[in-house]
């Protein structure tokens, strides 16, 4: 199923008082970028983190915030940094000395001081993974569930487009299929206005012939343009991650497109060409939102 690579999800977990707040979004990437934003306690299992996040994200610029709270006091403990507080004390001692500043330092003011004291969670790290998994599942899974809805948008309106490049690409068809004989005729009464006679030298027509059907046969490049077309139809249908992959058969597309508009000898086959060109542009800008 097709994805889209903007997406967001929320989850949230409680039990005995510790409580986890799960948020996930995205954005248009050309690889994957997992950006995780997690409170210290966390760091330990970062890679688990991240691990199953890139099970079900291949693609896309992806922001994931974790928030932890623990209400609970069986395994919470106030840690006093004893050594971070005497390093406040020397310096600021030695900046009142450096500047002339008669300043009375107390336990109070040293105790406001940054992480003098902080609060410790010994809570066993595998209890907390698995805790906060379950939040980060559900985040997931509502995550996943945005970009579907936004993948099935997207597909139906390549569909639409891809099904008006086919049938230009028809009518381009039929149209090439005329060219040749509508040149013989051209050419055949050019020469008898030219020479003034009625008789044509048919050896040196041939050889025009040969020489126009060669410079202006698109047969080639349609045959690749519509196997081109079926690969995407294919990759539409498909469960696979497409989003570089189909990237790349527009490319091909719009490479055989100019080639047969560098070719074509007809207003008709412009025409179409132009309009065939349009929508792969519109496809090209949609495709950079599929995962």
């Amino acid at each position: 199923m097709i994805k889209s690579m903007t997406g967001f999800g929320r989850g949230k977990y409680e039990n005995e008082g510790r409580e986890y707040l799960v948020e996930i979004k995205s954005v248009n990437h050309k690889y994957s970028d997992i950006s995780i934003r997690l409170p210290r306690i966390f760091n330990g299992i970062e890679n688990r983190i991240r691990k199953e996040v890139s099970k079900v994200v291949h693609r896309g610029k992806v922001d994931l915030y974790i928030d932890f709270q623990n209400f609970s006091d069986k395994n919470n403990y106030i840690k006093f940094n004893k050594e971070l507080a005497k390093t406040y004390i020397k310096n600021l001692q030695e900046l009142g000395k450096e500047t002339g500043i008669n300043y009375e330092l107390n336990v109070a003011e040293i105790a406001k001081m940054p992480d003098i004291f902080r609060r410790e969670d010994d809570t066993d790290e595998e209890i907390i993974f698995n805790e906060l998994n379950i939040a980060l599942k559900e985040a997931l899974d509502n995550f996943i569930k945005m970009r579907e809805i936004e993948g099935a948008k997207l597909k139906e309106d390549l569909e639409i487009r891809i099904s008006s490049i086919c049938k230009k690409v028809n009518e381009i068809s039929k149209f090439s299929s005329g060219l040749v004989k509508e040149y013989i005729v051209k050419l055949e009464s050019r020469i008898k206005e030219l020479l003034n006679e009625d008789v044509v030298d048919e050896n040196r027509l041939a050889q025009e012939i040969v020489i126009y059907s060669d410079r202006c046969s698109i047969e080639e490049e349609l045959t690749r343009l519509q196997s081109h077309i079926s690969q995407f139809l294919d990759l539409l249908r498909s469960d696979l991650t497409i989003g570089k992959k189909i990237d790349f058969i527009i490319q091909e597309m719009n490479r055989e497109i100019n080639t047969i508009a560098s070719k074509a000898n007809s207003l008709e086959i412009t025409n179409n060409v132009i309009e065939i060109k349009t929508e792969i542009e519109n496809i090209r800008e949609q495709v950079q939102n599929i995962e």
